[in-house]
C-alpha cells in the first residue's frame, strides 16, 4: 500500500524504474549560490509563499470546500480546469519542502492537502467543475472538461510529496484517483466503460511516475492506452487536441504546443520504461522537426496565439509569438526525458536556451508578476487589451496555469543539472554546488551566465576504480578550453560532450572556460520574419533592446551597424545585476509616405534606397538579457534588430 512506503534518496520528477532503458539515469545535485540560486530564493521567499492567497482569491480553495460539504456557495472561475492550478503549487510547494526549513509553506500544504482529500468523492473521483456545476456529469466532455489534465497534476503533486517529505496522504489520494481511472477507461474489448482521451494531455507522463513510484505496473500500461489511442479520432481528428494523426506516424509537432509537448514526454517516459523502439524514434523525429523548424531563438514555442499551436515549418513571428511560459515548460521536461533516454547533449542544450530565455521570462524579478505569453517584439505604440495574453506582466490570470507552473520547475531545479551511468558524472548545466552520483562529489564555482570559467573540485570518489567526469559543451560555445591535472584539452567534444576519464582523488580540479564574447546571430533565411536582421547573444543568454534604454524615440527606426564591435558592460546597477551588450546602431529618418505606405523599390521611400537606409542619427544601443524585459516602463522592445 502507499501509505507503507518510505520516500526514497532520489527524490526529482523524474526516478527511472529498475529497468529502464535510458543511457543515463538522473544524478543529486545542489544549488548553492550565483545566478539561479538568487531565482530560486525569489520564488521560494516571494512567489510560492504567495500561492495560497492567490488560489483563495480566485476561487480554488473555495470549490474544494464546496465539494467537501464544508462551504456554501457557487463555482468560482472559468474554467473547468481551475483545480490544476492547486494541484501545481502543491507540486511546487512539495520540491520545496525537499530543502528543509519551511515550517509556514508545510502548515499550508498541510492545510491544501486536507481540502484536496475532503473533496474527492469515495470512488476516487476530483474535479470541482463537474462536481459542483456539471451535476456529476463525468466524462461528458473529455474535449474540453480536463477531467485527465487535473488528475495529471493531482499525480505529479502527490509524487513531489510523497519523495520530498515521505508521507502517505496526498499519494493515498493519487492512487485512488487513478485506481477509479484505470475502472473507466479502456480499449475496445476491455469490459471498461470508456475509451477515450482528454483533449489535453497530462494524466499520461503522471501515471508513468506514479508507476515509478508505486511500482503498479497497470499505471504504465494505463499511459501506454492513453498515449496509443490519441490520433484515432476519439476528440474528432483534430490536431488542436493531438487527435489528427497517431504519435507513432506524426511527422511534426503541431496543433496546441503545450498539450503536444507533454504528450511527448509521456512518449519519452514510455520509451525509456518499456524499451519501445517506436516511441523512442518518434520522439526523436518530432524534436528534431521542431527544434529545426518550429522553435525560437529564446527556446519559445508556438507561433499563433488563436488556438496556442505550433504554426508551419519557419512560421516564427515576432510580435505575435505565442511562446506561452507553459510550452517552455513543457518543452524542458521533454527535453530532459529525451537527455537521459539517449544521452545525447543537444537535449541539454535546448534546455539550457530555454530556461534562460523563453522560460525566465516568464517571471518577474521580484517573483509577483507573469507572463503567459512571451513575444519577441512589441512595436512603438502597442496598445495592450490586457488579460492573459498581454504583453505586460500580470499579477495573476483568469487561466493561471503558469505561474505555478513558473513556481514547480524553480523548485525542482536542481533535479534537472546532472546525470550518472555507471561509468561516472554527466554535468548538463553549470550552477555553484554540488553534484553527486554513486560515491562520487563534484562541487562547482562560477558566475555564470555572467563570467564562462567554471571551477570544478572533486570532492568524493571512489578509491578503488576509475570513472568518466562529463562536461557537456554548449552548441554555441566555439573556443572552450579545459585544464586538468596539468594538461589543457580544446576540444573538439565528441556529440557535445568532453568526456575526463581517470583514477579521481580527492581535490583534483578541472576548470572549463567557456567563451562568452558577444555576437551576432542570424536565423535562416526561410524565417521570413527576421530575414534582413540579426540577434545579440552572449553564452546562453538572448539579448534585446528596451525603449526604457533609447530615450529620445522608439525602436521601429533603429537599425544595427554591423560593421562595429559588440562591447560588454556589467551593471550591478541594472535590473538586479546584469552584463549588458552595447552596439552601436542609427536611428532612421524615413520620408513620410503620405497616404500609401508602399512606393517602388528604390525610391526615397522605399527600404530599398540606401541613402534612405542609411541616414539617420547614431545612437549606442543597450541590449540587456531577455528574460529580465518588462520589469521597467512599459514600452517597445525587439530581439531581432534590422541590419544597416
Amino acid at each position: 500500500m502507499p501509505s507503507s512506503r518510505s520516500a526514497l534518496p532520489s527524490t526529482g520528477p523524474v526516478r527511472l524504474g529498475p529497468d529502464a532503458r535510458a543511457a543515463l539515469r538522473p544524478a543529486a545535485a545542489g544549488i548553492d549560490a550565483g545566478f539561479w540560486h538568487a531565482r530560486r530564493e525569489v520564488n521560494a521567499r516571494v512567489s510560492l509563499p504567495q500561492g495560497p492567497e492567490l488560489l483563495e482569491s480566485a476561487g480554488n480553495l473555495h470549490n474544494l470546500r464546496i465539494a467537501a460539504g464544508t462551504a456554501r456557495g457557487e463555482f468560482q472561475g472559468a474554467y473547468p480546469f481551475v483545480d490544476s492550478d492547486v494541484h501545481k503549487w502543491l507540486e511546487a510547494a512539495s520540491w520545496q519542502l525537499a530543502q528543509g526549513g519551511q515550517e509556514d509553506l508545510a502548515a499550508h500544504v498541510d492545510r491544501v492537502i486536507g481540502l484536496v482529500a475532503a473533496a474527492q468523492q469515495p470512488d476516487g473521483y476530483l474535479n470541482t467543475w463537474f462536481q459542483l456545476r456539471e451535476g456529476g456529469k463525468r466524462y461528458t466532455d473529455l474535449r474540453w472538461g480536463h477531467e485527465l489534465y487535473c488528475a495529471g497534476h493531482l499525480i505529479q503533486a502527490a509524487v513531489a510529496h510523497h519523495r520530498s517529505t515521505g508521507r502517505p496522504e496526498l499519494l493515498d489520494v493519487a492512487v485512488r484517483f487513478a485506481d477509479h481511472i484505470d475502472s473507466v477507461f479502456g480499449p475496445p474489448g476491455s469490459g471498461k466503460p470508456l475509451d477515450g482521451v482528454d483533449g489535453h494531455p497530462e494524466v499520461e507522463t503522471a501515471l508513468v511516475e506514479l508507476y515509478r513510484e508505486t511500482g503498479e505496473r497497470r499505471y504504465l500500461d494505463l499511459a501506454g492506452y492513453f498515449v496509443d489511442r490519441y490520433g484515432h479520432g476519439l476528440l474528432g481528428g483534430e490536431a488542436y487536441c493531438q487527435d489528427r494523426v497517431p504519435l507513432r506516424a506524426a511527422e511534426t509537432v503541431e496543433g496546441h504546443a503545450v498539450r503536444q509537448l507533454y504528450l511527448l514526454a509521456a512518449a519519452a517516459d514510455l520509451a525509456t520504461e518499456t524499451g519501445d523502439a517506436e516511441l523512442r524514434e518518434a520522439a526523436e523525429r518530432l524534436w528534431h522537426a521542431m527544434t529545426t523548424t518550429k522553435t525560437h531563438l529564446t527556446g519559445g514555442v508556438g507561433a499563433h496565439h488563436d488556438q496556442e499551436d505550433f504554426g508551419d515549418p519557419y512560421e516564427l513571428p515576432n510580435e505575435r509569438a505565442y511562446c506561452e511560459t507553459c510550452a517552455a515548460i513543457a518543452s524542458i521536461q521533454w527535453s530532459w526525458r529525451m537527455a537521459l533516454l539517449t544521452g545525447r547533449a543537444r537535449y541539454s542544450d535546448l534546455i539550457e536556451r530555454t530556461l534562460y530565455n523563453g522560460f525566465l521570462a516568464g517571471v518577474s524579478l521580484d517573483g509577483e508578476r507573469w507572463l503567459y505569453v512571451n513575444p519577441l517584439q512589441v512595436r512603438d505604440g502597442h496598445t495592450d487589451p490586457g488579460g492573459d495574453q498581454s504583453a505586460r506582466r500580470t499579477r495573476w490570470f483568469r487561466c493561471a496555469c503558469c505561474p505555478p507552473n513558473v513556481m514547480r520547475l524553480l523548485a525542482s531545479l536542481e533535479h534537472y543539472l546532472s546525470s550518472s551511468t555507471e561509468d561516472g558524472l554527466q554535468i548538463h548545466q553549470y550552477v555553484t554546488g554540488t553534484y553527486t552520483a554513486d560515491g562520487i562529489r563534484v562541487r562547482a564555482a562560477t558566475d555564470y551566465p555572467w563570467h564562462g570559467t567554471i571551477a570544478l573540485t572533486v570532492e568524493e570518489t571512489p578509491a578503488d576504480r576509475s570513472w568518466t567526469l562529463s562536461l557537456r559543451i554548449p552548441q554555441w560555445a566555439g573556443d572552450f578550453r579545459v585544464r586538468c591535472g596539468g594538461e589543457t584539452y580544446d576540444g573538439p567534444a565528441e556529440d557535445g560532450w568532453l568526456r575526463l576519464e581517470r583514477s579521481w582523488a580527492p581535490g583534483d580540479q578541472v576548470v572549463l572556460e567557456l567563451p562568452l564574447e558577444p555576437r551576432l546571430t542570424a536565423a535562416d533565411p526561410r524565417v521570413d520574419a527576421v530575414r534582413g536582421c540579426v540577434a545579440i547573444e552572449r553564452g546562453p543568454l538572448v539579448y534585446c533592446l528596451e525603449q526604457v534604454d533609447h530615450p529620445g524615440g522608439g525602436l521601429d527606426d533603429i537599425v544595427l551597424d554591423t560593421t562595429r564591435p559588440l562591447a560588454v558592460k556589467h551593471r550591478p546597477d541594472l535590473l538586479g545585476g546584469v552584463t549588458t551588450v552595447v552596439a552601436a546602431g542609427r536611428r532612421r529618418h524615413l520620408p513620410d509616405p503620405g497616404w500609401w505606405p508602399y512606393s517602388p523599390a528604390g525610391t526615397s521611400a522605399g527600404t530599398a534606397d540606401a541613402s534612405a537606409r542609411h541616414d539617420g542619427d547614431p545612437v549606442e544601443l543597450t541590449a540587456v538579457p531577455y528574460y529580465a524585459w518588462a520589469n521597467r516602463d512599459d514600452g517597445s522592445m525587439r530581439v531581432w534588430l534590422p541590419t544597416s
